[in-house]
């Protein structure tokens, strides 16, 4: 498994006030422990200006530690690091958030009905299911906020929800 250049940490070890305003928790509840090593990919929407079609392209991706956790998927707000990357959320703005399931459950030994759970960021609780893809969209209304997205997983449901 090929590794993020950006950190997913299980603890906060920076003050809350510098801290990524995302975090990320993929539990296993069909054996009730943290899901490790869960791959994560962030993306933003884009509009095209060409006619073409709109298009999500990647803006960070990382892998859930041992605690389930991946805390660092973006820069702390504010940061040098935030602005070289051009990673901070914006008010309005569509972001899609995919949890590569179908690996995880491999990795354990155990077929999944669901290979991969994507959340989209824009219209809160608005479920659109499909045996192949699952996603649930909510709006980020507010960038300063933090964003806590929790994640439940077996390999024949899912359930999400905004954490605080």
């Amino acid at each position: 498994m090929s590794k993020s250049p950006i950190t997913c940490h299980g603890q906060f070890t920076r003050p809350l006030s510098s801290q990524s305003l995302s975090s990320f928790l993929v539990l296993d509840s069909s054996t009730g422990k943290p899901a490790e090593g869960v791959f994560i990919r962030l993306q933003q929407f884009e509009v095209s200006t060409t006619g073409g079609p709109d298009i999500f392209q990647p803006l960070a991706k990382g892998y859930t530690n041992a605690d389930g956790r991946c805390l660092d998927l973006l820069p702390p707000a504010g940061s040098l690091e935030e602005k070289a990357e051009k990673t901070a959320l914006k008010a309005g703005q569509t972001y899609k958030i995919v949890f590569k399931t179908k690996e995880y459950f491999e990795q354990t030994g155990r077929a999944s009905f669901y290979p991969w759970v994507e959340v989209s960021e824009k219209c809160f609780l608005q479920a659109q299911t499909s045996p192949h893809i699952s996603q649930i969209s909510f709006t980020i209304a507010n960038p300063d906020e933090h964003y806590h997205i929790p994640l439940l997983i077996s390999p024949y449901s899912y359930t999400t929800y905004r954490g605080s």
